[in-house]
């Protein structure tokens, strides 16, 4: 079938609006098997697709159809404007981490200025945090951890990839970073619930790895044990940042409180309005 592009990603589109996907991946798609830019793609909506371009294309539709992210079909994904290779074994980055990439970023320079700091990343995944963290503060020591080797060998890569000098360590949580004192300690946890499981979407429940998303005490274990675990680890002043379920804050609040009572700890709302991060400033 000889169709131009804008009728291929309409039928696509079409296909995956009936499932209630996201119909966004079919231009994504589309973007990939052509190798064009957003721009070009929008000046070629016309222009008709080869054969081969036009099998690329549905092969991926194809899988898009069952479910699969299309970051995971393409094998990569954009975070804080670099590029990161995503698979089985790691989360998707998200745009909430962003911000709380970007918060930590701006609270580092209120409270360290421009001096050399220590900083880790706590259940790294694909390594996001630690290597945006990393190019935007050059001069920063960065250490990513996690539990996976499966997730830190994707870690390792994309480090390499954006040329970004992040230290990896196969651990358990903060049992790896005991060793020195920290500046600044960011994670990501699991922390969804299982009781939540019903209301996720099968694109992130049938593909996404489950022990990076689920957690025990109604998706709070991991908060909790890091709030008891970290005082130890960090230097005076200080940063923690957590990324948090929307639902969570009051919690982790408290837990954060009740460790570091001299602490100012804040959550932060999202782009979209809900608590997403949480930020403990120790002085």
């Amino acid at each position: 079938m000889n169709e131009t592009i804008y009728e291929s990603v309409q039928r696509a589109q079409r296909l995956l609006q009936e499932r209630g996907m996201d119909t966004h991946a079919a231009e994504l798609a589309m973007r990939s098997v052509t190798g064009m830019s957003q721009a070009h793609y929008l000046a070629s909506f016309r222009e008709r697709i080869s054969p081969e371009t036009h099998s690329q294309f549905w092969a991926i539709v194809t899988e898009l159809l069952t479910g699969k992210p299309i970051q995971y079909i393409l094998g990569e994904e954009s975070f804080y404007g670099y590029s990161f290779e995503v698979n089985e074994h790691v989360l998707i980055p998200r745009p909430e981490t962003e911000e709380l990439v970007h918060y930590a970023l701006q609270r580092a320079n209120q409270l360290f200025g421009d001096q050399v700091i220590r900083v880790a990343d706590i259940g790294t995944g694909s390594g996001a945090i630690a290597i945006a963290i990393k190019k935007e503060r050059s001069t920063a020591n960065v250490t990513a951890t996690d539990f996976s080797e499966a997730a830190l060998e994707v870690a390792k890569r994309n480090a390499q990839c954006n040329e970004a000098d992040v230290h990896f360590i196969h651990g358990d949580m903060e049992e790896p970073l005991t060793q020195q004192k920290w500046d600044i300690i960011l994670s990501n946890p699991p922390y969804i619930a299982d009781h939540e499981k019903s209301n996720m979407s099968p694109t992130v429940y049938d593909f996404e790895p489950q022990t990076a998303l689920f957690a025990e005490e109604e998706g709070l274990y991991f908060y909790r044990r890091l709030a008891e675990n970290l005082s130890p680890l960090m230097n005076r002043p200080a940063l923690i940042g957590f990324e948090i379920g929307y639902q969570q804050g009051v919690i982790v609040q408290e837990y954060l409180r009740k460790s570091f009572p001299e602490a100012t700890v804040e959550i932060v709302q999202d782009i979209h309005n809900k608590d997403r991060m949480i930020f403990c400033e120790i002085r």
